[in-house]
């Protein structure tokens, strides 16, 4: 039997990380291994670092590569240093708690990846403040027969209502099929008036691109070849995978920071874990502005506007509230 790899320690700033099984294939396709996981992190740690900071996070793990089971872990995995920080949510549809990662620093991505983690999915609130979300999250989420061609036209409808808002939004690929913006708002509102809010713009999209968009909550009534704005990304304890978080895809892509000016060329394909390292040290972290809270927008037009679409067609589906924690 051959012997199993030697396990190695990486150093994150003033901490050690030992990584255990370096050699385990992560990616089949490619042949990247757990610590080419790693490296990618280390890569663009700053980045995904800010993306992640004081945020409550659930990890997607591949204890065995993505040729294993996937699992969604929202309880912080047993066996964490003392200097990887949690924070404390609560269930109230079950009564009961759970402890999730929080990152402050890179050493606890690593730490992370060290068990198995490919995708970060933080919330879109801070712990000191769980249930006022800081960040609006516009989710473009294509429809079965929607190309991604309809998803650029759909982001550029996006970007004019935002500028109207005087909001500014930062980009980035799903990693998957669709593209997302995040917003910076004030955090001021509870997750269900920041979804109201969410659901007025998605609406407000709706009506300039009534061909290629659709708010429609069940999937039967939405038409097939539209795209799909997810306003429901914004309620409690919903999330998504973060900027510079690995995707669990064959080719592993990565969800990308773009410039509104490369919506139009950027291929999502094009961007995975082994060319989005150089990208990041030729560009550095594109969504910087955004972890700098530099632009904050008040939701208060928006909710004028969920006021006014409320009294003509009431939400389909108010009340989706949190999921109770598995792992």
């Amino acid at each position: 039997m051959p012997s199993k790899p030697p396990a190695v320690e990486i150093e994150v700033e003033d901490r050690v990380v030992r990584i255990s099984n370096p050699d385990r294939v992560y990616f089949p396709e490619s042949g990247a291994t757990k610590l080419d996981v790693v490296e990618y992190y280390l890569a663009v740690a700053d980045g995904i670092t800010g993306a992640l900071h004081e945020r409550p996070c659930m990890l997607h793990r591949f204890p065995k590569g993505l040729a294993g089971d996937k699992v969604h872990q929202k309880r912080l995995p047993a066996g964490a240093p003392d200097w990887v920080e949690t924070v404390e949510l609560f269930f109230p549809r079950w009564g009961r708690t759970a402890d999730e990662l929080c990152v402050t620093e890179p050493a606890a991505v690593i730490w992370a990846v060290q068990m198995s983690t490919v995708e970060f999915h933080p919330w879109n609130s801070r712990r000191g403040a769980v249930e006022q979300p800081d960040e609006w999250r516009i989710d473009l989420d294509p429809g079965p027969d929607c190309d991604y061609a309809t998803i650029r036209r759909v982001a550029h409808v996006a970007h004019e209502v935002l500028d109207e808002l005087g909001a500014v939004g930062y980009p980035k690929t799903s990693g998957s099929k669709g593209l997302h913006v995040y917003v910076r708002i004030a955090a001021e509102h509870g997750h269900g008036d920041v979804r109201r809010a969410a659901r007025a713009f998605a609406r407000e999209v709706e009506r300039r691109a009534p061909d290629l968009v659709t708010t429609a909550w069940w999937r039967k009534d939405r038409d097939p070849a539209a795209v799909f704005v997810d306003y429901n990304q914004n309620a409690r304890d919903h999330t998504i995978a973060s900027a510079y978080s690995l995707r669990g895809l064959p080719d592993a892509r990565v969800s990308t920071p773009i410039r509104w000016d490369e919506v139009d060329d950027a291929d999502p394909r094009d961007l995975t874990m082994f060319t989005v390292p150089a990208r990041y040290a030729e560009l550095g972290d594109l969504h910087a502005g955004l972890h700098a809270d530099e632009h904050v927008l008040d939701i208060a037009p928006l909710l004028a506007w969920a006021e006014r679409d409320e009294r003509d067609q009431p939400d389909e589906h108010p009340e989706d509230g949190p999921q109770e924690p598995t792992t």
